[in-house]
């Protein structure tokens, strides 16, 4: 059961029964009570006729025995005086409830005491005598001729000279109640066929519906067995939420090919790349272990300085990797780039600045990686000149590394930031890197909210171009 309702059709099906069955109930309730009010007030009317005409004729008649009492079964009449004493009543009349009179034959005298009322009397009565224009309106039963039934009773009082009456007129309600009871009836029947063709249609629909998530669900379930996720689900030829949601699935699917794709080369190019530092630094400890004297302590301490600097590329590469937050620090780019020009000592090439100061936030240590990433790559390929500069245009704070060297191909300005990426001319270990720094670089600066590009420089060579928001700009 459990399993049958964890179904989203199950639940649709049922959903959608549910609301039809409260539906159909409240309706049927309301069809119910208006065909009942309405047959109620049909009997109403006809006792409220047969009690009126009665009361006319009290104003004219010489005596009660000469009133014309309705002989249908299905409209009993009683006459009481003010005194609640039956005066006349239908014939066959055998029992009566909800008038308030439960008697059903006159009391002796009560024909004769009007008998000798002459015309004059008469008359006056016509003249002076009033039917009321309230009717009041009671339910109950009554039998006639041996035959029960339901009653709505109409009350009509009339006030004459000689005396104050109430007639009670009954209106059968057999009509409403055979009425009722066939629309009920009807309902019992009606209402579960027609719940079983909606829950029907609702499971038919719902099923051909969701057949496209099925088609989803086994192939994700075949991508996630075979490791294949060069794989696609396919999409229907729909523009609903589930079309949608197969093409979301795909682009999921593509980016994490791209991830995983990018996260072997980067397993297999680190390997490659700590493979020869390390064969070199083992070869050259072997050899000094065996003979002394031919140990190149400068050789081993380069090697184990490219390791320790691969290494800490990779940690950070990971960190970034893993969405570690750049900070709020405030930091001056023209003072950090000062700093960092202090430390580095290359007499072959000159170093031009043109420093103003521009404040960005973030971390310390990532943009120390970045400022010190650009001026090894200007450095390495610069001829004999690199210019710094930094300034603030707009929102930006804006720092330029420029060389003077052969430059960047345009067909190579994007590559170059692709990690383990050397240009065929900087491919020596010598005189290259690991292909990683400006990788981290750019990395860096998306994580801080800015760009890094490459471009000519006016001095044929590349420009760097390192954009990041400035405090103010964040901060709106």
């Amino acid at each position: 059961m459990r399993r049958l309702f964890g179904s989203v059709r199950a639940r649709a099906t049922l959903g959608a029964s549910l609301v039809v069955a409260l539906a159909l109930v409240a309706a049927g309730a309301a069809v119910l009570l208006s065909l009942r009010d309405n047959l109620t007030d049909q009997a109403g009317s006809r006792a409220d006729a047969a009690a009126r005409k009665v009361a006319s004729q009290l104003l004219t008649v010489r005596s009660f025995g000469d009133l014309d009492l309705p002989d249908d079964e299905e409209q009993p009449v009683q006459v009481v005086d003010g005194n609640g004493k039956l005066v006349a009543a239908s014939d066959d009349l055998q029992r009566i409830s909800g008038t308030g009179v439960d008697e059903v034959q006159p009391g002796r005298g009560g024909e004769g005491e009007k008998e000798d009322s002459g015309d004059g009397e008469d008359r006056e009565d016509r003249e002076d005598g009033e039917v009321d224009d309230e009717t009041k309106y009671t339910e109950g039963s009554a039998t006639i001729d041996g035959d029960s039934a339901d009653y709505r009773f109409a009350a009509v009082e009339v006030s004459s000279p000689k005396g104050d009456f109430t007639v009670y007129a009954g209106g059968s309600l057999s009509d409403e109640q055979s009425a009722v009871s066939t629309a009920l009836t009807s309902m019992l029947v009606g209402f579960p066929l027609l719940l079983a063709v909606v829950a029907g249609v609702t499971w038919l629909v719902t099923r051909r519906a969701l057949r496209p998530v099925a088609a989803i669900t086994a192939e994700m379930a075949a991508i996630t067995a075979s490791e294949d996720l060069a794989r696609r689900v396919p999409e229907p030829d729909t523009h609903d939420e589930i079309a949608r949601l197969a093409r979301t699935t795909n682009e999921t699917l593509t980016a994490l090919q791209t991830s995983v794709e990018r996260q072997r080369r980067f397993v297999a190019d680190a390997s490659h790349e700590l493979r020869s530092p390390i064969a070199s630094l083992r070869t050259q400890l072997e050899v000094g272990a065996a003979h002394p004297e031919l140990l190149d302590v400068d050789g081993a301490v380069e090697d184990t300085v490219r390791l320790q600097e691969l290494a800490a590329d990779l940690l950070l590469l990971a960190r970034l990797d893993a969405g570690e937050k750049p900070g709020e620090g405030r930091v001056d780019l023209a003072a950090f780039a000062r700093e960092e020009l202090s430390q580095r000592t290359r007499d072959h090439v000159d170093v031009h600045t043109d420093l103003k100061s521009v404040e960005v936030a973030g971390s310390r240590s990532q943009l120390a990686r970045v400022l010190g990433n650009l001026l090894n790559n200007a450095q390495r390929h610069a001829r004999s000149r690199v210019t710094v500069s930094t300034r603030s245009e707009g929102p930006w704070a804006v720092l330029e590394v420029a060389d003077d060297g052969s430059g960047v191909p345009a067909g190579e300005r994007e590559r170059i930031f692709e990690r383990f990426v050397r240009l065929d001319d900087a491919r020596t270990r010598d005189e290259g890197g690991a292909g990683l720094g400006l990788a981290i670089a750019r990395d860096v600066a998306v994580r801080h909210g800015g760009t890094l590009v490459v471009r000519a420089a006016p001095s044929g060579g590349a420009l760097f171009e390192l954009r990041l928001p400035s405090p103010q700009s964040s901060a709106e």
